[in-house]
């Protein structure tokens, strides 16, 4: 369910898409702030949620660096088989996690701070591999969109190694 940008997958977030056409992704569209301390590292995203041919919904996120390190950890928790959410902070919509006795995976995205919806998908069992696949994802999304700025002191930013990359370009 990691990121990815626009037209081109980095990953799936949540999980791919099952034999049902469901599915929940994380879409990475582009650097928030782009050039602007301390936003540089914040990336527009998307919750994707697709429920069949006719329904789905989309909920608009911005996800900070910490954010990602929050996804290495649901991952670690699910792995163990535990119900977890991610994206708890209350900012943004959240995202939970839950394998009930019938081995499916039941997504929910809740969408607390904005519209008050809660979007619930049950997917197929994932494959022995999805958490690695995650990671793999994880580490595209950090190579497309390396986190440039860091904080000096309390409030205080600086870029890490001078001048940002230039924005990579989406393809599609």
């Amino acid at each position: 369910m990691l990121p990815h940008t626009t037209g081109r997958p980095l990953g799936r977030k949540s999980c791919s898409t099952d034999d049902s056409g469901r599915s929940v992704s994380v879409r990475i569209l582009s650097r928030a702030q782009p050039g602007i301390l301390p936003g540089h590292d914040f990336l527009d995203a998307e919750i994707v949620v697709t429920a069949g041919e006719n329904l789905g919904a989309t909920f608009p996120v911005t996800l900070l660096p910490e954010d990602l390190e929050d996804w290495e950890e649901t991952l670690a928790r699910l792995e163990a088989g535990e119900p977890t959410r991610w994206l708890d902070s209350g900012r943004t919509p959240s995202v939970e996690f839950d394998s009930p006795t019938t081995g499916a995976l039941l997504v929910s995205v809740r969408d607390e701070p904005a519209t008050g919806a809660t979007v619930t998908v049950p997917l197929t069992p994932l494959p022995p591999t999805w958490t690695a696949d995650q990671r793999s994802h994880l580490a595209g999304v950090r190579e497309a969109y390396p986190q440039e700025v860091v904080e000096t002191s309390l409030g205080a930013y600086e870029w890490r190694h001078g001048h940002p990359t230039a924005e990579p370009e989406a393809t599609g």
